[in-house]
């Protein structure tokens, strides 16, 4: 089985925009005010839990001249056009697929249509940000990073918690070896809600997790067993239980439920050295670092001898710089259609986590079994 992905890094997107002079216009990282550094357009396909947001955020940081919603639902239309007078509306995907200044594509639809949208948006030449996940299957999502790179466009996932302030931070506390060799990770992300039709709780939260460990990591685990249980949709499990295997001993667990009493979002990284708390429902201090850990002695002459001693240290309150992830988010995708870079969540990313989840699925359907994860090479 593999453990890493490969991916042309270089597959450069459109080229960056540019001033009157030619020049390639610097990314302040918040608003684009000057018309001439500007997309011409982006459209937001899909008005219903997260779409908005997604038009609230691109028309706050006046990335584009235009700013087209579109879904088939008139209520919700209306309802955006009410919030947003500047913003267009329209039922018509084809009329955005054929409108020459629409330079980038929001896909926030049901998952069963990520990839036939993004595909006919990426064919017409457009840039697509894809909800989470990218796609239903590892074909389709290897498909749509081949695609892209082919037409030198810009492909991202929406795995928003990779630009949130807590995660960012976690990530370098972990590559600075503050916490030591990591040991696990066991993250549990459950709420009373949402229920969905078209994927289980596992497509539908542990996305997010998955997305997180494997960035925190930085690489990717190499079997997953799952298990789960539908108790009111059958075949759509609303509780589910992931464990990720990844090299050196490392293993990660993720447990994910659409029937819980409580919203619990909540991240614990055990290293040699030192532990981190990330709870992302906590109004303040999301992060908690633990100076705690079990020490073994190395030399014994009998059992008896045999001692751990344990750590009891101080705990650490990290300072965060707060700030909306799906505003960076937003921002970050608009700079990398204009210069050309990677983006964070790239389509490699979406198609490392749709490959987890896949043999997740596969395991919940055979009672768990370990199920070593396929990575195509795209």
């Amino acid at each position: 089985m593999n453990d890493s992905v490969h991916l042309d890094r270089n597959h450069l997107v459109k080229h960056p925009l540019t001033n009157g002079n030619g020049v390639a216009v610097p990314h302040n990282g918040v608003v684009y005010p000057d018309a001439d550094t500007r997309l011409a357009g982006v459209a937001v396909v899909g008005l219903g839990y997260w779409g908005p947001n997604w038009v609230r955020n691109l028309e706050q940081l006046q990335c584009a001249r235009r700013l087209v919603a579109c879904d088939l639902d008139a209520p919700r239309r209306s309802r955006v056009k009410q919030l947003h007078p500047a913003v267009e509306v329209t039922a018509s995907f084809d009329d955005i697929l054929r409108d020459p200044e629409i330079d980038a594509v929001v896909v926030a639809t049901p998952v069963s249509t990520h990839y036939k949208l993004a595909r006919l948006a990426l064919e017409s030449g457009k840039s697509v940000m894809v909800e989470k996940p990218l796609a239903m299957s590892r074909r389709e999502a290897g498909d749509l990073v081949r695609l892209a790179r082919g037409c030198r466009r810009t492909l991202m996932v929406g795995h928003t918690f990779l630009y949130s302030a807590p995660v960012l931070k976690t990530r370098e506390i972990i590559q600075s070896g503050e916490l030591g060799d990591i040991f696990y990770i066991s993250s549990v992300r459950a709420n009373l809600g949402l229920f969905q039709h078209d994927v289980n709780v596992a497509w539908d939260l542990a996305t997010h997790d998955i997305s997180i460990i494997l960035w925190l990591l930085d690489r990717v685990p190499q079997a997953v067993s799952c298990q789960g249980q539908s108790h009111y949709c059958k075949n759509v499990e609303d509780v589910a239980l992931l464990t990720l295997h990844f090299s050196n001993r490392v293993i990660a667990f993720i447990h994910v439920s659409w029937l819980d009493p409580s919203k619990i979002r909540r991240t614990t990284i055990v290293g040699s050295q030192k532990m981190l708390v990330y709870d992302d429902t906590a109004p303040q201090e999301k992060l908690r670092i633990y100076d705690r850990g079990v020490t073994m002695q190395r030399y014994y002459d009998t059992f008896g001898e045999f001692q751990f001693s344990y750590r009891y240290g101080d705990i650490l309150i990290p300072r965060l710089d707060e700030s909306e992830p799906l505003r960076q988010e937003c921002a970050h995708f608009v700079d990398c259609i204009r210069t050309g870079n990677q983006p964070r969540s790239d389509g490699l990313n979406g198609l490392q986590v749709v490959s987890v989840l896949e043999a997740a699925h596969l395991s919940m359907r055979e009672c768990g079994r370990l199920v070593p994860i396929k990575y195509p090479t795209v």
